[in-house]
């Protein structure tokens, strides 16, 4: 038979083999075409909108971009830290390496779809005998080696479509990470600050408690105070010292939280907090924002929800994977590898050796195995889609608790500041009677306990605002949306588009996905 008849012979094998699985043409993909689901979540948010309840000022903030929010803080201190924070987090190098494994995943399922070729070569002496006189035979071959798997049934494809999921998985649990990181940095430093200004207060009502004992014990020598007044300015200047040694003490605990999150030095730690020119102890100030009235629009911008999102995908995929293993195996081969040789010392002559053809595997027999796996895969999607919406509920509890954080601190400040200028007006009242002999001890101690509780409650109150606003922060999302992972992800998932299989881009916060449309 002739290498062309040969030739013929092959390709016309290989249509045969082709049509007989595909009788339309066009290869098949097992499977479920993964489509998204409606977002379980209210059309609109029951909690009150920061603004609408907040003093006019916060209506300056940004309105719903959360991007290079916490640059508008304006706090050089937090800037540094969260930058810090950032380059030491462990959780934050995990998320990244797990980016890298998926890309190397996402490499594997795009090679698995085109041929390999490998390159060999050798050298072989040898020395055989027939029965008569030994000859020597040297044998150098170099040959290339080519295989390659046809996805008749879409299992391939499937993968590739499963390892883009993974990828955009990966790239959104990354930023997620950094989310995450900056807002314990920023609620760590808020400690901090509110520490700070509970020492100020603390500190201001000691020295007060110091003079009044002072002046008490003067005034008893000269005979115009009696014993028991001394004893109780001396008991409450005593008592002032104590708060404040213990305020002091939880502030250097909030530094040490500091120094483990960021990986700065103590001493750098200490002179960025307390570095400052002006000294007077001031809590952060959030730029302000409103969330999108759309429920659904504020969670699609949740690098978790992302993730989940692309965990339900990657388990779609992974179905049709397993599903393929029970269908026939098509695969072509083939080889040509020239040996260049000679039989004792003669001159070298080429031996060529070629081979091409297909191969194909049919299951006939695993005991159920392939089977089994399909429903493990099926169970997998299902769990992921459960796992998908229980975070989506979760999501919207979080938006909802800081709505109500931020409209309850709103309301209640005005109140508490009332109550600080009432109360320090009654004490400068009273202080001033119990100078000129016309009170008595016991109702000025009280009356600056008032003061004190009214003061430390106001900035209380003020932290509590500042946190709600990180945390609505948090809820909403974050800033995630500058990265050039998520732009490699979104260039590895159009190239999936155009194999035809699903995938959706990662760029959530810019482009969101409407997920209250399917999908195939």
């Amino acid at each position: 038979m002739s290498n062309k008849l040969l030739h013929r012979c092959h390709w016309s094998l290989l249509s045969a083999l082709l049509s007989a699985c595909d009788p339309g043409g066009l290869l098949t993909t097992v499977g479920p075409d993964y489509r998204t689901q409606p977002m379980p979540a209210a059309a609109r948010w029951q909690a009150p909108q920061p603004a609408d309840s907040l003093p006019p000022m916060a209506h300056r903030g940004v309105p719903a971009n959360l991007s290079r929010w916490w640059e508008r803080f304006n706090d050089p201190v937090l800037s540094r830290f969260l930058e810090k924070a950032e380059q030491a987090s462990g959780s934050v190098a995990d998320a990244k390496a797990r980016i890298e494994q998926a890309r190397a995943g996402l490499v594997g399922a795009d090679s698995a779809l085109l041929p390999k070729l490998d390159f060999s070569t050798g050298a072989s002496h040898s020395s055989s005998s027939f029965g008569g006189q030994p000859f020597v035979w040297n044998q150098f071959p170099f040959g290339l080696q080519s295989s390659w798997e046809v996805d008749l049934f879409g299992g391939l494809a499937r993968q590739k479509e499963a390892a883009v999921s993974q990828l955009a998985s990966r790239n959104a649990a990354w930023h997620d990470a950094r989310v995450a990181v900056a807002v314990e940095v920023a609620n760590a430093y808020l400690e901090y600050r509110y520490c700070e200004s509970q020492v100020q207060i603390v500190q201001a009502d000691t020295e007060s408690r110091r003079e009044s004992a002072r002046l008490a014990e003067i005034a008893g020598k000269a005979g115009f105070r009696a014993p028991g007044d001394i004893a109780l300015a001396n008991a409450s200047a005593a008592e002032g010292n104590r708060m404040l040694l213990r305020q002091q003490a939880q502030c250097e605990r909030a530094i040490k939280g500091l120094v483990a999150l960021t990986g700065l030095e103590e001493a750098e730690v200490r002179k960025l907090l307390t570095g400052t020119p002006d000294r007077t102890a001031k809590l952060p100030e959030p730029p302000a924002f409103r969330v999108d009235a759309l429920p659904a629009r504020v969670l699609l911008q949740r690098p978790d929800l992302a993730a989940a999102e692309r965990d339900v995908a990657e388990a779609s995929a992974r179905i049709g994977v397993e599903q393929a293993k029970r269908f026939p195996k098509l695969s072509l081969s083939g080889n040509i590898t020239p040996t260049l040789q000679n039989m004792n010392g003669a001159a070298f002559f080429l031996a060529e050796t070629w081979s091409i053809g297909p191969t194909l595997s049919l299951p006939l027999f695993d005991a159920g195995k392939r089977a089994a796996d399909v429903e493990a895969a099926k169970a997998r999607y299902q769990a992921a889609e459960s796992v998908f919406r229980s975070k989506v509920r979760t999501a919207v509890k979080e938006v909802e608790d800081a709505l109500v954080r931020l409209d309850s601190a709103g309301r209640r400040l005005p109140e508490a500041q009332t109550a600080v200028s009432g109360y320090r007006s009654h004490f400068q009242a009273v202080q001033q009677l119990y100078r000129v002999g016309l009170g008595n001890l016991l109702d000025v101690e009280t009356s600056r306990r008032n003061v004190l509780s009214a003061e430390v409650a106001l900035k209380e109150l003020e932290q509590e605002q500042v946190s709600a606003w990180i945390a609505l922060y948090r809820a909403a999302g974050g800033s995630w949306e500058d990265s050039e992972d998520v732009e490699t992800a979104g260039a590895a998932s159009s190239s999936a588009a155009g194999t035809g299989k699903s995938a959706k881009p990662d760029r959530f916060i810019n482009h969101p996905i409407d997920l209250t449309e399917g999908k195939s």
